[in-house]
């Protein structure tokens, strides 16, 4: 997952359990991040337009490790 706000209890178990991850990219740098995107996908939730689940390939993405896999948290 990638975002750049704090995630709440119940998503932050969810990541824990699901053995997850969450990036996190620095506000403002949103031209940045996409001229890294390869190939974008969406694999779930077509109806929601730009909230739907996208698969992502990428290459040289600069994001932070925000939430590791252990519920370990930056915020």
């Amino acid at each position: 997952m990638i975002g750049k706000g704090s995630r709440s209890g119940p998503v932050v178990e969810a990541i824990r359990k699901y053995t997850g991850l969450y990036l996190a990219a620095i506000g403002g740098a949103g031209a940045l991040i996409a001229l890294c995107v390869e190939r974008a996908e969406v694999i779930a939730f077509e109806d929601l337009g730009t909230e739907a689940i996208h698969r992502l390939i990428v290459r040289d993405m600069p994001l932070v490790v925000a939430i590791d896999c252990k519920g370990g948290s930056i915020y």
